[in-house]
């Protein structure tokens, strides 16, 4: 069975972007249809963050091509990619310090890792965190994807937090995405779209303990399979002031950071993610941080 969705992937991933965003909208709307839970959150969250039913309704189809898309993003032809804000990259990197990219789940948040790779990792490598998927094949595949030139992933454990600070500290660049939920212990309560969401609290971390600066970036998904258009924005916390250093305030920061992108697009964001759920229990001192998908 592990072989047939190797191939199937591999198959998959030779097929035209505008193909598989087709059958990816058929599969975001079978979804939608097929289960409640996933409807009722889905359009809950939106309506929380005042969105119209129908930007609610557009992100099914964009969620169901966000699944399709990933056989050709990391086994097939490089895809085309735009550029808006690639001069805030460039200013920071004449600062000679480390850089935090925050991305949220909107877009193609895997797309705008692979392009900064490609456009910087030359001057600027990146390392990402990702959370190593169940299934053996599947496993294997995101491993040998997820690592390129200029790209360096490390599993969601406190070695490879560590390895994160190592980057920032020695100039490099590092992903998170600040939107998931972590386990109890490793985030605070603050705002998110008006309502109480447990927010990570290892960007400000990251941020406070390398003196890394922080830019936001999110990779649009352009329409008819045309490829993505990755955009750059410089973090602007509330008043023009600084990161705080207190974890809730911080988060709060991020939190509306976040916001403000969703806003630019938000038919693109993950509206069915659980974003306001319990944490999870604490985990053993080895298991898993969050950042990154």
């Amino acid at each position: 069975m592990d072989f047939f969705f190797r191939l199937l992937f591999i198959v998959l991933s030779k097929l035209p972007l505008p193909l598989l965003h087709a059958g990816g909208m058929v599969l975001g709307w079978a979804s939608f249809l097929l289960s409640r839970r996933y409807r009722q959150r889905l359009l809950s969250h939106a309506r929380q963050a005042g969105q119209s039913r129908w930007l609610a309704l557009a992100a099914v189809g964009e969620a169901g091509k966000m699944a399709a898309e990933l056989p050709r993003l990391w086994l097939g032809r490089p895809v085309q990619v735009g550029w808006e804000g690639a001069a805030h990259i460039e200013a920071a990197l004449a600062h000679g310090r480390g850089v935090l990219f925050l991305t949220p789940h909107l877009g193609c948040f895997e797309v705008a890792g692979q392009a900064l790779a490609a456009r910087f990792g030359d001057r600027l490598p990146l390392t990402g965190l990702y959370r190593p998927a169940q299934q053996p094949w599947l496993r294997e595949i995101m491993r040998s994807a997820r690592n390129r030139p200029g790209l360096h992933t490390v599993p969601t454990t406190l070695a490879g937090v560590r390895q994160l600070i190592r980057a920032l500290k020695a100039a490099q660049a590092v992903i998170l995405l600040p939107d998931q939920v972590p386990p109890q212990g490793q985030g605070v309560w603050a705002a998110f779209h008006g309502r109480p969401a447990y927010t990570v609290t290892l960007p400000a971390r990251l941020a406070h303990s390398s003196g890394a600066q922080l830019l936001l970036i999110w990779g649009e998904r352009l329409r008819w399979g045309r490829g993505y258009l990755v955009h750059v924005r410089p973090f602007l916390a509330g008043g023009g002031a600084a990161l705080a250093l207190d974890a809730q305030a911080a988060a709060r920061q991020i939190n509306q950071a976040m916001e403000a992108l969703v806003r630019e697009c938000p038919q693109q964001y993950l509206w069915s993610y659980h974003r306001f759920k319990q944490p999870a229990p604490p985990a053993p001192a080895h298991a898993a941080v969050p950042g990154h998908d």
